[in-house]
Order: C-alpha cells, then sequence, then structure tokens
C-alpha cells in the first residue's frame, strides 16, 4: 500500500513538471499575439476590429473547449484527450505557419484553440487526481508557475521575434508543445469515467451562449446579449429535460460549488485586470515598445513563478481562507501603490506589480483550491472544467468592461490626489476602484468560506 502511494505520489510530480512546461507555451500563445497584431494588421490592410479576431475566435474557441474537455474527461482518458488536443494545437500552428492569406490565420488560430483549450482542463484536473488534498495547495502552486512564466514571457518573446524574423514564427513556438506528448503517454493512466451518452444539444447550446455573450463583450453589442441570454435560458432548460444532460443540473445544487464559481468570477475578473491594463498604460504614459514593457512586467511574473509554490504549501498549511486574505493584501497594496504612481518611472510600476501579480496568482491558487474541494470524485471533471471556462470568461469581461472604460479617454475627476497627469487619473481611478472591490469580496468569501473553516478547525 505504501508503496503503492508513493508510485502515486512520483508520477504526480512528474505529471506536473510536464504541465508546467505545457502550460507555459499554452499561455504564449494566447499572449504573444496581442503584441503582434497592429503588424498584422498592416500586412493584410485591415481595421484594428477586424485584426481583432485573432484574439477573439481564440478567446471564444478557447472557454468552450475548457468545458467541453472536462466533460469529455467522463468518456475518455485524459492520456486520450491530451493526445488529440496536443495533435490539433500542432495542426492549427502548421495551418498558421504557411498562412499566406488572412482567413488562413484566423483559421489556424481557431483549431490552436480547439487543441490547447485541453491544457487548462488538465492543469485543473491533474492535481486533484494525483495529489491527496492535503497536497493539492502544492500542486496547484506549481501550475500557477506555468501561467505566470507564460504570461511574462509572451510579450518578450513576440516583441523579440516579431523585429528578428516574421511574426508567423510564432506559430513554431507552439509545436514545442508536442515535445511532451511521449511523457504524457507514458506516464498518465487510462482512468476514466462511466461512459454515457453525450448530450450535443446541450453542449452545442451551451457553446452558442458562450461564443454568444464574448462576442457581446468584445463588440459591446446589446443584440449579441440578449442571443447571448436566449441561449443561456434554452441551455437551462435543456439540461433540466434532458435524460443525459450535457451538465449535470444536479451540480449546480452543490451551494458551495456555486458560490466558489461566483466568487471566482469575480475575483478573477479583479486580479486578471492588472496584466491588462499595465501594457495600455506602459505604452501611452511611458511610451515603451512592445518589448521594453515585456521587461518591465518580468520581475513581477518572476517572482509569482518562484513563489507560487509557496502560495501552494501556505492553502496547505494553513487552510484556503488565509491563502485567500494574503492574496487580497497583496492585491491591495498593489493596487493602491500602482494608482498612486501611475505616469512615474517605469522602476516604480516594476516593484509594484510584484505585489499585484503575486497577489493574482495566490488569489488563482486559492479559488481553485477552495472549488475543488467542493466537488465530489464524479463531478471533477465537469466542475473544474466549469472553473477553468468561468475564469476565462471572467478576464475576458474584465479586459472588455476595462478597455470600454478607457475608450472614453481622460478622466476628469481623480479619485487618488498623488498623481498629477491628467492623461493618468483614468488609470489610477482604476486601480484604485479595484482594490475596493477586493475588500469587498474578502469580506463576502469569510462570510462563505471562512467563517465555516474557522467553526470546523475549533
Amino acid at each position: 500500500m505504501q508503496a503503492n502511494h508513493s508510485i502515486q505520489k512520483n508520477t504526480g510530480e512528474l505529471l506536473l513538471g510536464f504541465l508546467v512546461f505545457t502550460l507555459i507555451i499554452s499561455v504564449m500563445n494566447a499572449t504573444m499575439f496581442n503584441v503582434v497584431l497592429p503588424t498584422i494588421g498592416n500586412e493584410f490592410q485591415l481595421s484594428p476590429s477586424q485584426v481583432g479576431w485573432i484574439i477573439t475566435g481564440y478567446m471564444i474557441v478557447y472557454a468552450i473547449g475548457s468545458i467541453t474537455y472536462g466533460k469529455l474527461t467522463d468518456r475518455y482518458s485524459l492520456k486520450n484527450l491530451l493526445t488529440f488536443g496536443l495533435l490539433v494545437f500542432a495542426i492549427g500552428s502548421l495551418i498558421g505557419l504557411v498562412a499566406v492569406q488572412y482567413w488562413m490565420v484566423i483559421v489556424g488560430r481557431i483549431v490552436q484553440a480547439a487543441g490547447a483549450s485541453v491544457i487548462p482542463a488538465t492543469a485543473m484536473i491533474v492535481p486533484v487526481r494525483y495529489f491527496s488534498p492535503e497536497r493539492r495547495g502544492r500542486a496547484m502552486g506549481t501550475v500557477a508557475i506555468g501561467f505566470a512564466l507564460g504570461s511574462a514571457l509572451g510579450p518578450i518573446i513576440a516583441g523579440a521575434v516579431s523585429s528578428t524574423w516574421n511574426w508567423r514564427v510564432l506559430f513554431v513556438i507552439s509545436l514545442l508543445s508536442l515535445l511532451t506528448l511521449p511523457l504524457y503517454r507514458k506516464y498518465l493512466d487510462d482512468e476514466k469515467g462511466v461512459a454515457s451518452k453525450m448530450d450535443f444539444i446541450g453542449g452545442s447550446l451551451l457553446a452558442a451562449t458562450v461564443a454568444i455573450l464574448l462576442l457581446a463583450l468584445t463588440n459591446g453589442s446589446i443584440w449579441f446579449a440578449l442571443a447571448g441570454i436566449i441561449c443561456f435560458i434554452l441551455f437551462m432548460l435543456r439540461i433540466r429535460s434532458a435524460s443525459v444532460p450535457f451538465i449535470n443540473p444536479a451540480i449546480f445544487r452543490n451551494k458551495p460549488f456555486s458560490f466558489g464559481l461566483i466568487t471566482a468570477f469575480v475575483m478573477t475578473g479583479i486580479s486578471f485586470a492588472i496584466p491588462f491594463i499595465t501594457p495600455q498604460l506602459l505604452a501611452s504614459a511611458n511610451h515603451l515598445s512592445p518589448i521594453f514593457i515585456g521587461l518591465v512586467m518580468l520581475p513581477s511574473a518572476l517572482a509569482a513563478a518562484l513563489l507560487g509554490r509557496r502560495g501552494g504549501k501556505l492553502a496547505d498549511e494553513k487552510g484556503n481562507p488565509f491563502l485567500v486574505y494574503t492574496a487580497a493584501t497583496l492585491l491591495i497594496i498593489g493596487f493602491i501603490c500602482l494608482s498612486s504612481v501611475v505616469g512615474m518611472s517605469p522602476v516604480f510600476l516594476a516593484i509594484f506589480l510584484i505585489f499585484g501579480i503575486l497577489g493574482q496568482s495566490f488569489m488563482q491558487i486559492a479559488m481553485s483550491n477552495t472549488v475543488s474541494r467542493t466537488l465530489s470524485k464524479e463531478h471533477i471533471g465537469v466542475g473544474m472544467g466549469l472553473f477553468t471556462m468561468i475564469t476565462f470568461i471572467s478576464s475576458a469581461a474584465s479586459t472588455a468592461a476595462i478597455g470600454k472604460v478607457l475608450d472614453f479617454g481622460t478622466a476628469t475627476v481623480r479619485l487618488n490626489p498623488i498623481p498629477q497627469n491628467s492623461a493618468t487619473f483614468v488609470y489610477s481611478n482604476i486601480f484604485l476602484i479595484l482594490a475596493i472591490l477586493v475588500v469587498v469580496m474578502a469580506a463576502v468569501y469569510y462570510v462563505q468560506f471562512g467563517r465555516a473553516a474557522r467553526t470546523a478547525k475549533d
């Protein structure tokens, strides 16, 4: 028995190492193309809204894929799903590499997303499946390293590659994920859920809901929003009437899980605002090029990568609520300080970004660990798939909402008296409001989870 436990522990550690590398490639692939959008637009003579579909199309398919792969773990082994996903990811990369027309670039990105979305689903399931609840926080912390390093390296590599070679070379980097495929085939087991019929109608309605609502966010269209709401209502009716629904509505009767999803949605939207606002600020106020923006953001991402595992240990040793409050404190300090130094030397921004990005990383670990502990074994696949989809939609919603605020231009009112440059007031105000929202959500988390954990401990 002890030998089997030791083997499973070693296998879990090996799989985590592979996951970190694969996540770095996956996250880089999602962030690299932001930097080269102007270059692609000039080459194909596209408007900003047209070239933006390189990101929008990827986001839509990625969000849908994360929940779909989570659901498919009930029918297929994680080994086979990863094999399929990584091969599709590679095919999409090859299409983009040889693209000579814009539609080929879009097809390449969509196919990439259809494959790459298996990776975050796997990153949520492996720590749950291969690690006990007492060690799961460390595993989640290790996974966070991949997210942090991918976010840090993406803009830097994109800037260097596009200035040295051609933006199409970015598709070659994605092919590196194939190096991990033989290792996954060797170490992943063949465990899968009980095979059942697939509710394709329910899955299609969910996909339509996510796609149309993301389109509503990115385009600011009320008609898309109404269509998305209608699709959501039809989806809810479908899962209540189907004999084998795409998502069993019983999972939503799990109140801690449902509340955890709502809390994670808001917390993720708040914390993921940092990596979106910062490049906008550095480009408009400090006039930095993409590669220098990446360098300013690098120290904070490295700090998150180095300390991510420590955050997981805190969750294991002190409990998830402790890590949530630690993350909230770091975010509040980061937001208030960033609100105060907007428009000043990028060195100040680089220093205070460490607090914010580290808080973002800790919050991601804490919320994923919190949600995973509310799920039974039979609901792990679809439950963590839902969590992944929710967090991705949250980050998209956050960037869309903040983007709309920034579109209004210079703010006439400043909430923080320290900044003096009127062009930076809008950034300062956003950071300060986000700090207030963190305080509110930390209090809400305490009411639902922290108080219960403290009572159980006593």
